[in-house]
């Protein structure tokens, strides 16, 4: 009966004590009783990890459904060349992508800690490489910079000195106490996790146990500890948890665990995860992500929970990168169809920005519209700057030679002169 009451429960996910309870028991049986055939099954199914908590108890997780299917996705989701859209493979198009990704993350990832600035904003502070106004500003372009830097940290292996180099990154000129940039919380720096009114979730470990703790969450890191196979995308999962719940910083830890996880994703080999933002799905629903946290801490730490919430956030995420993708290509081809109609522009200079919007790295000379095109070198120059003064192509002179290349905003320029 304990075992049909389990496997009845598993049907209704993986349920905590605060979620079950407002299920019905199977018959003739109490919820205590219900739960407790629950608890049965699930331990005597657990896989340990090196994570301890502040009395030395471990955590531990289950391949609970639908972690295997979660798992296998991420393998040729992220990792794989099934289904991957043209222009991330694209050389030429790929860094549109890339940045476009980096600048969300960055955004969505500083705003969860509170930072307070429009998308555009920000987005137009990156793009145009300006110095941040205020401190949310601030904290955005740390998380870009760190996010790019990390893209070139992703095969070395975790030490120390990583973690605090990026935690530097991520909180220069943004704290009260400049030197607690990129180094351990001191004796006297205890902190704690909770609400504006005070009720506390969760107690970090001491100062004192700080140095040992990072030692094993690196070897952890690195696959250096012994025991059974874990799958790289579990290894990154739990990553991020194990440096949220030691909060070894005074301030950036979500930050810095968030971006451990990336780093761990790339590490082993997700090279798509570069260009998904978890932060942004996490920012949709907050609550959630909290109580991913608060159900592992509160149930025997049990990773499961923080697993499956961690794991939907990456399904959702590479599914939004997909379809932001496919409505980037339909926009493009559809300004590509008005851009046949524009009058303003002859067919020569409608053949240049047609190209220019598929590459949008591409250089431009006098002398190759020229060729291109077979016309005289006056026609050639008098089409180039007519599409520079219209702020289509960015013009610059090197010696005599005139270059121009697409601006970084040349799908809005066109909309604005159609």
């Amino acid at each position: 009966m304990l075992l049909y009451a389990a496997q009845q429960a598993s049907e209704n996910k993986y349920l905590h004590w605060d979620k079950l309870r407002y299920y019905d028991p199977p018959e003739d049986l109490t919820y205590r009783e219900w739960w407790f055939a629950i608890k049965f099954q699930r331990i005597s199914q657990r896989r340990g990890v090196d994570l301890r908590d502040l009395s030395g108890g471990p955590f531990s997780y289950q391949l609970a459904d639908p972690i295997p299917e979660r798992l296998h996705q991420i393998d040729m989701a992220a990792g794989g060349r099934i289904e991957i859209p043209k222009a991330i493979m694209n050389p030429e198009t790929k860094d549109r992508y890339l940045v476009g990704s980096l600048i969300e993350e960055a955004i969505t990832s500083s705003q969860l800690e509170g930072a307070a600035t429009t998308r555009q904003v920000a987005k137009e502070m990156i793009r145009a490489g300006r110095s941040p106004r205020d401190l949310s500003e601030r904290m955005i372009l740390n998380n870009f910079r760190t996010m790019r830097r990390i893209g070139k940290l992703k095969d070395e292996p975790l030490t120390k000195e990583l973690v605090f180099e990026i935690h530097r990154l991520i909180t220069e000129e943004t704290l009260d106490d400049p030197s607690a940039a990129g180094r351990f919380r001191n004796v006297d720096e205890q902190i704690d996790v909770g609400d504006d009114y005070g009720e506390v979730f969760h107690l970090p470990p001491p100062a004192e146990q700080l140095e040992d703790r990072m030692a094993a969450m690196c070897d952890f890191a690195n696959g250096e500890t012994l025991g059974e196979f874990l799958h790289p995308a579990l290894r990154s999962i739990i990553l991020h948890f194990w440096l949220a719940y030691d909060h070894p910083f005074v301030d950036g830890n979500g930050r810095t665990a968030r971006a451990l996880f990336y780093w761990s994703m790339l590490h082993h080999g997700f090279w798509m995860c570069e260009f998904i933002s978890i932060s942004e799905i996490i920012l949709k629903a907050p609550a959630k992500y909290g109580r991913a946290f608060l159900y592992t801490e509160s149930d025997d730490n049990d990773l499961t929970y923080f697993l499956l919430y961690h794991l939907e956030v990456i399904r959702r995420a590479v599914g939004e990168l997909h379809e932001y993708v496919e409505r980037k290509t339909r926009q493009l081809r559809a300004l590509e169809g008005e851009l046949r109609g524009m009058t303003a522009l002859n067919h020569r200079q409608r053949a240049v920005i047609s190209h220019a919007l598929r590459h949008p790295d591409q250089r431009y000379t006098i002398e190759s519209h020229q060729r291109s095109h077979a016309v005289v070198y006056q026609t050639a120059r008098t089409d180039l700057l007519n599409l520079a003064k219209r702020e289509l192509l960015h013009a610059e002179k090197f010696g005599r030679e005139w270059r121009f290349t697409p601006v970084p905003d040349l799908e809005e320029r066109l909309r604005e002169l159609g």
